[in-house]
């Protein structure tokens, strides 16, 4: 979510809270290790803060509403750069958006230039639009990744992909894209069934999660395809994780008790900073390259069946 672009699902929630506590700001805030980014705002230009100063990196550590009447009056933010300069806080209320694991993500927020008072009432409307946030969330959330594997489906990598390769050629980072098919899929799911198949899948999954790096895009693109997509990197890192993804999988094949092994052809393909190579010619390029290791997988077993 962080650095997408505004949605209307989100612009509507702000817009409603603004004009129901007639306050000045209202935002959607995602929080990030360093930083507060903001999905939707109303009331206010900028589009991140620094955490450490934030309102809702306090909000963030209770589940309930966070609430300050009077920031002149709180001493955690009277000196507060926010409280003192534009966009001059005197008053702040946040409601926690928690996920269903526990984890909380952000906040609903609303905020004024004047001190105020926050009733009970008040606090069950800011928790019903709170709510609404967190459907939204959860929505995305489901639209994005696999059910079966748990990791991003198609819609999800490229809603990504677009975010990564543009943020890259901002920076002028490199990326790399590596296509990945399971070999000899469909022959597990012939003598096996769709469930160990199932499984199978589930399994390669886990071992790309568990390969490659923590900021690296892993989808699987569609039946037993997968995509990662890795930004800031060379062919020294590339080289090193799909090292490492192999080794990872030879491990799984030696103390697997399944009666077979899990094999794969890939496709590499590297794009330089601003390329001029969109993410669909970077997928149909790449896609090249698996098929061409794809045939020397067959070459090599129609060879040892000879």
């Amino acid at each position: 979510m962080l650095d997408t672009a505004a949605e209307d699902r989100f612009d509507r929630v702000t817009r409603l809270a603004k004009r129901l506590f007639s306050v000045s700001i209202s935002v959607i805030s995602l929080i990030d290790a360093d930083r507060q980014w903001f999905k939707s705002s109303q009331g206010l230009d900028v589009c991140e803060t620094q955490r450490d100063i934030s309102f809702c990196g306090h909000a963030i550590n209770q589940y309930g509403i966070f609430i300050v009447p009077d920031t002149l009056k709180d001493q955690r933010f009277a000196d507060n750069p926010l409280v003192l300069g534009p966009p001059n806080v005197r008053f702040y209320a946040g409601y926690p958006l928690t996920m269903p694991n526990g984890v909380i993500v952000g906040t609903l927020c609303i905020i004024d230039d004047k001190p105020r008072s926050f009733s009970k009432d008040d606090e069950a409307t800011l928790e019903d639009l709170g709510n609404i946030v967190i459907d939204e969330l959860l929505s995305i959330k489901q639209n994005t990744l696999d059910a079966l594997t748990g990791i991003f489906n198609r819609r999800g990598f490229e809603l990504l992909s677009h975010r990564t390769m543009a943020r890259s050629d901002k920076l002028g980072f490199n990326t790399c894209l590596i296509f990945l098919d399971l070999n000899d899929f469909k022959s597990i799911n012939d003598a096996f069934g769709h469930e160990e198949g199932d499984n199978a899948l589930k399994i390669f999954a886990r071992l790309l999660v568990s390969s490659f790096r923590g900021s690296d895009i892993i989808a699987r693109f569609a039946g037993d395809e997968f995509v990662v997509l890795l930004s800031q990197t060379d062919e020294t890192i590339v080289n090193d994780v799909l090292r490492r993804f192999q080794q990872s999988v030879e491990q799984h094949n030696q103390h697997n008790a399944k009666p077979y092994q899990l094999t794969y052809s890939k496709g590499v393909v590297h794009r330089q900073a601003n390329q001029a190579l969109s993410l669909y010619e970077y997928l149909v390029t790449v896609d090249k390259a698996m098929f061409v290791d794809k045939a020397k997988h067959h070459q090599k077993n129609e060879t040892v069946i000879k």
